[in-house]
């Protein structure tokens, strides 16, 4: 996971910074106890004063503590509101997420009108309120998959729906498929239900490795196969139909559940043609598909909805092991979440109009200060660009541009196994002038990063 971290400063100071690194993309946790001092100093090579050092730094900047016996565990210092208005200018490109639509402010002052309907009520609603599920079951009758509301279950949010899945469909020692690269947190996930996780890859270039899928899934028998077939994260590529049934054939031959998470499917800036969801070709294969959707990425971050659609019998098993998870979403996210769904047409404009404004600054900018960056040719959709850098340093960048108040994430956090450090993600979320501003202060850092790589080559540096 350090991947090749040395560098012109300190041995001590450079370590300490690749494990800050790790805890700020998420690739380690909070808690985790680290090797002890002279277990890293065996296997680094490294003096144990340098090791106690690097520990030393770590703890004296919040990111890890030590107690008497128990040796040193990571930690997350406490983000204040002081702090954050003591950094005015930061651009934080960290997260692929819009400001909320516009239509919002409305819907919800509807949706708080709204709430004294329930006040008489428990509140819990283990599958969703009945307003909420038949109106996203009619939204995916729109778009071509037939569906009735007893096939939703609504969640809190995409990423508890991709958790509660992996925990009702995975046991401990399955494997589970996904590409790579893909959504960090999906991995995340899939691993704490204790799969093993294989994956093909996804290219820029050449889109999905249709043959090494195939292989993979005939080979590990996957009990679950998460992808993101439209607007794919972090490549913004959609699969061509052809892919789809080869996708749909390959899972169904080993009787492996797909997980298709539609977060970003609707987020379309010109994509030439349109696709329905994955389940609507699943029947010519006799493929089980579940349908992952959520409301964070087309209407706002703020509202945490998200929902399942899947086979009766898929659902019932997921509804089952809930309530070890939570017991219901709240109320008033899902009253406005409802207003809004019914107007995803006119949102999904808005958007299209958004992403088209961010993605013409953010090439236009790359191309102009960074030529030597390599774009993805072909952006259709979706909240990011997948760049391909010339040099492996992706994570060494990451650290300088943090340190000059520009938040992005380190291709590896985007990997299983500490690739793509050739790859930065930008997302289009910040308006033109903040990707402008942050691609200025790139260009600013990127002759500092490409002149101190560090030294020799891991398997972090391979592009795959």
């Amino acid at each position: 996971m350090l991947g090749s971290w040395r560098g012109d400063a300190p041995a001590y100071e450079a370590l300490a910074e690749r494990i800050r690194l790790l805890l700020i993309d998420g690739r380690i946790s909070a808690d985790v106890r680290l090797p002890s001092e002279r277990e890293l100093s065996e296997r680094l090579h490294l003096s144990r004063t340098t090791i106690t050092a690097a520990y030393r730094l770590l703890r004296d900047t919040g990111y890890a503590r030590s107690m008497q016996g128990s040796g040193t565990t990571t930690m997350l210092p406490l983000i204040t509101p002081e702090a954050v208005r003591t950094r005015p200018n930061l651009v934080n490109l960290a997260m692929a997420t819009l400001p909320a639509t516009s239509l919002l402010p409305e819907a919800a002052q509807k949706a708080t009108a709204m709430l004294a309907e329930h006040y008489e009520t428990p509140g819990y609603h283990l599958l969703g309120l009945p307003g909420l599920r038949l109106a996203i079951a009619d939204h995916y009758t729109a778009r071509g998959l037939p569906t009735e509301p007893d096939q939703i279950l609504v969640t809190t949010g995409a990423q508890s729906a991709i958790a509660l899945v992996s925990r009702s469909l995975v046991s401990r020692g399955d494997r589970a498929y996904a590409e790579s690269p893909s959504y960090p947190h999906a991995y995340d996930a899939l691993q704490v239900a204790g799969a093993r996780v294989v994956t093909s890859p996804v290219t820029v270039e050449t889109g999905w490795d249709i043959d090494a899928l195939r292989a993979t899934i005939s080979r590990t028998t996957p009990a679950l196969a998460y992808v993101m077939p439209d607007f794919h994260n972090p490549t913004g590529l959609s699969m061509t139909v052809e892919d789809r049934h080869a996708l749909l054939k390959a899972a169904a031959r080993v009787d492996a559940v797909l997980v298709a998470d539609e977060t970003t499917a609707e987020l379309d800036i010109d994509r030439s043609e349109q696709h329905p969801p994955l389940g609507a070709l699943a029947g010519q294969h006799r493929a089980r598909v579940i349908h992952i959707g959520s409301a964070s990425k087309l209407l706002w971050g703020g509202l945490r909805i998200g929902w399942i659609r899947a086979s009766h019998e898929l659902l019932s098993r997921i509804a089952g092991l809930r309530p070890a998870h939570d017991l219901g979403t709240p109320v008033w996210d899902q009253l406005v979440a409802t207003q809004l769904i019914s107007q995803t047409a006119e949102i999904v404009e808005e958007r299209r109009i958004q992403l088209h404004e961010r993605r013409t600054a953010l090439y236009d900018g790359v191309q102009r200060r960074l030529p030597t960056w390599q774009l993805p040719p072909k952006l259709h959709g979706g909240l990011a660009a997948w760049i391909q850098l010339p040099s492996p340093v992706s994570s060494q960048l990451t650290l300088a541009a943090r340190a000059a108040n520009l938040h992005i994430t380190a291709g590896p956090r985007f990997g299983t196994d500490g690739a793509y450090e050739r790859h930065i993600r930008l997302p289009l979320t910040a308006d033109p002038a903040g990707l402008t501003r942050a691609i200025d202060l790139l260009a600013d850092l990127w002759p500092q990063v490409v002149a101190t790589p560090a030294p020799g080559a891991t398997v972090s540096d391979r592009m795959v």
